[in-house]
Order: structure tokens, then C-alpha cells, then sequence
């Protein structure tokens, strides 16, 4: 069983696609992977309450031409169709996403964390749900199995938010500037999409080196 730790952040276009191309090359490897996901902040700056699509947040915040703007959402919504995800800028909410890790670390302490991960993804991208909404999020973790009110409870009173701390202080002790961002059996690191074949083939090596290990 090869370890994985993936640092990510549900409003990361790159890391949807990125967990496509690894599951791609898990399939490919046939390796045997126990995935952890840890918390990123890419936007951290965006306030609770802005109301706004990602293109109005890099416009306004990151003082980014629209033009540009619309020429690198048009590139990642392209990229995403080759790996059969479905982007929706235009109705995509841009938040903080703070409230979106904590319930990922309240469904790792179910054992609902890959559900969610996948859930969350689709709800920003695909439909355009509010997921820095707690009455939002705990309706989409009573989508994945997880207990509303329960979600609601633990994001109210910030239950996992030392969690999330952790997550993002470890990202920065391990120099991760930007996600996504594979880290295999805690010492050999991937950054950034890389193509099914990359993953597959450290997956390969990797198991190799265990089998050689244990005969």
C-alpha cells in the first residue's frame, strides 16, 4: 500500500483535473493507494462575504485584465473537458474556503473523505453552489452519508479548524506554494497536474521498490 498525501483545495481548478489524472494513473499502475487529502488555502484573502465569480475575484483582487482573465478560464474549462470534468465559471461562487476544509477534516474523521472531496469539486465547478455556506455544506455532506446536523454543529463552533491550521503550516514547512501537490509514502513529491503517465509511472516505481523490499 503506497501512501498518498494531496494537498488541495476544492476551488482549485488545477486540482480537480489533477486528481483525474491520478486516479488515471492509479488505474494504469494498478498500485495499491491509501489517498489522504490536506487543506490549502488558494484564496485565502477572499473575504466570507464577497459575492462575486471567480473572474470578478481575479478582475477585482489580483487587478487581473478581464481579457486575460476570460482567455485563462477558456483554457482550463478546455483542459477539464479532456478529462471528462464539466467547468462552469459563469456561475461558479467564489469563496473562502475555510468552511469547505473543515468539513473535509469532520468527513475524514467519518470516513467519508474521498466521497466529500469528489462532491464538493462538482458542487463549485459544475454547479455553482455556494460551498462557504454552512447551511450549503450541510446539505452536500448529507449527500455523501455524513450527518447534517452534525456538519452544522462542527462548522459552527470551528471544531476542525486547528486541523486546517496544521494542514496549511505543514504545506509551508514542506515549501508547498501551490497545489496540487502529491506527496508518495512521505518522501518523494509531485507538483502541479501532471499527466496520467508521471503518476503512473512513480506509482510503478514505487510499488517495485516495496516488492523488492519484502522478497
Amino acid at each position: 500500500m503506497i501512501k498518498v498525501d494531496i494537498w488541495s483545495d476544492v476551488q482549485c481548478p488545477w486540482c480537480y483535473i489533477g486528481k483525474r489524472k491520478f486516479e488515471a494513473g492509479v488505474v494504469a499502475s494498478q498500485a495499491q493507494v491509501e489517498v489522504e487529502y490536506h487543506s490549502f488555502e488558494l484564496a485565502p484573502d477572499t473575504p466570507l462575504d464577497f459575492v462575486g465569480t471567480p473572474a470578478d475575484y481575479l478582475a477585482e483582487r489580483k487587478a487581473i485584465a478581464p481579457a486575460q482573465v476570460a482567455r485563462m478560464l477558456e483554457r482550463v474549462t478546455g483542459i477539464a473537458a479532456e478529462v471528462g470534468l464539466e467547468y462552469h465559471f459563469e456561475t461558479a461562487r467564489q469563496v473562502n474556503t475555510v468552511r469547505a476544509h473543515e468539513l473535509l477534516h469532520f468527513a475524514k474523521s467519518e470516513g467519508r473523505q474521498p466521497e466529500l472531496v469528489e462532491r464538493l469539486f462538482r458542487a463549485y465547478f459544475t454547479e455553482g453552489r455556494n460551498i462557504g455556506s454552512i447551511d450549503e455544506l450541510a446539505e452536500i455532506a448529507t449527500e455523501v452519508g455524513l450527518d447534517g446536523d452534525k456538519a452544522r454543529q462542527v462548522l459552527t463552533q470551528h471544531t476542525f479548524l486547528p486541523a486546517v491550521k496544521a494542514d496549511v503550516g505543514r504545506a509551508a514547512r514542506f515549501g508547498i506554494h501551490g497545489v496540487p501537490f502529491f506527496v508518495f509514502d512521505g518522501t518523494y513529491g509531485v507538483s502541479g497536474a501532471q499527466a496520467e503517465q508521471t503518476f503512473a509511472a512513480v506509482l510503478t516505481e514505487l510499488t517495485a521498490a516495496k516488492a523488492g523490499a519484502t522478497s
